[in-house]
């Protein structure tokens, strides 16, 4: 199942505590990345926040593998998770009888 995850700051974060954290970051990122669980990553230019795309077996599993990153880990962000379901509007195109 796939779902969408929106980091947050959380409120207290400052700036200066996220670099100790970095590499290992990004390093947990491509672990992930590599087990195929983190499909794609990007940050929003407005935010400078991460919006990662997962592959998972449930909420719960993709919450686990996010908590495993180093700045969820010290406190510095949380992520929104949303799951994701495929588009089934196409089937309206195919519907006989129906307008």
């Amino acid at each position: 199942m796939k779902f969408l995850a929106l980091e947050h700051e959380t409120p207290l974060a400052e700036t200066a505590g996220f670099q100790p954290h970095l590499k290992a970051e990004a390093l947990r990122a491509w672990e992930l990345y590599c087990a195929g669980i983190i499909r794609e990553l990007y940050f929003r230019p407005d935010q400078h926040t991460a919006v990662l795309v997962l592959e998972c077996a449930s909420l719960a599993e993709a919450g686990q593998a996010l908590g495993t990153l180093p700045l969820v880990s010290a406190g510095l962000i949380t992520f929104e998770i949303i799951p994701l379901v495929a588009y089934d509007g196409f089937a309206r195109l195919f519907e006989t009888g129906k307008d």
